[in-house]
């Protein structure tokens, strides 16, 4: 196994954890040694993923296999106490978190205007209010103990006040601008944190038929969930900045940000009878 396999002696906690992203984190870190804990709203699913990561961690040919352990929590991350119940669960197990990956998230195309209260509050809390709070909570004993990874999942979307995804857009702006703030902060702490910026992933967040799923792979425009998690624990374990995957994302960046307000209007006001309703 490569040096810095972790014996199962700590832990990884990944929300969002019951599918999609979420559960290829939990399969890498797992291979990587580390004890899981998983966050999701989704029992079953929870269930599930587990299910999947004991299986590959039998497989695994290193004696500290033994002591693999999971926790669950099924909580609803919108919730306003979600960050201290999450913390209590794992302090009370007696889990060391030395990897926090904030990778829950909520997607939708819809004007602020025309969305709902309850969806609007539902975005700011899952993106901004609970993944803040687990970092405040989870960084203290981090910096106690001289070391810890934090991942945080921004989006290309932070710089586009595009048609349909601008509340998206404005709360992983949010996310970006706190994970600088913070890693400033942790500077020479031995905690890092990290921002992964993602385009369109192949994941079930982006509501597409599959001859459009298809079509978007081979364009390169949309890559597979393992390929982006991959990308975005390795910047985490070298203690990047920041990791924005596939070559077309760097190109169609500055592009989205110069793109003139009354051009973006006319489009959502072309796109606004196809938008779905939240």
């Amino acid at each position: 196994m490569k040096k810095f396999f972790k014996d199962y002696k700590v832990w990884a906690l990944i929300t969002g954890a019951a599918s999609g992203m979420g559960r290829v984190y939990a399969r890498r870190l797992a291979a990587k040694g580390y004890n899981l804990v998983l966050v999701d709203i989704n029992a079953t699913g929870l269930e599930e993923t587990e299910s999947i990561v004991r299986k590959e961690v039998q497989n695994i040919k290193v004696e500290s296999k033994s002591d693999f352990n999971i926790l669950r929590i099924a909580q609803d991350l919108s919730q306003m106490n979600a960050a201290d119940l999450i913390f209590d669960q794992t302090e009370a197990a007696g889990c060391e978190v030395e990897v926090l990956v904030n990778n829950a998230g909520v997607m939708y195309c819809q004007g602020i205007a025309e969305t709902s209260e309850r969806m609007l509050r539902i975005i700011m809390m899952v993106h901004m209010n609970t993944p803040m709070l687990l970092c405040r909570k989870y960084v203290v004993p981090m910096k106690e103990r001289g070391c810890g990874y934090i991942l945080n999942i921004s989006s290309l979307a932070e710089c586009m006040n595009w048609p349909g995804i601008g509340m998206y857009g404005a709360t992983k702006r949010f996310v970006k601008d706190y994970s600088r703030e913070l890693r400033i902060e942790c500077q020479k702490t031995g905690v890092s944190v990290t921002n992964a910026y993602f385009g369109a992933v192949d994941t079930p967040l982006i509501p597409l038929k599959e001859s459009l799923r298809k079509l978007a792979r081979a364009l390169a425009v949309m890559i597979r969930p393992e390929k982006a998690v991959d990308r975005a624990l390795k910047a985490t374990f070298k203690r990047r900045r920041g990791v924005m995957p596939g070559v077309l994302n760097h190109i169609f960046k500055p592009i989205c940000m110069i793109l003139p307000d009354c051009l973006l209007g006319w489009i959502y006001r072309k796109a606004k009878p196809y938008l779905m309703k939240v």
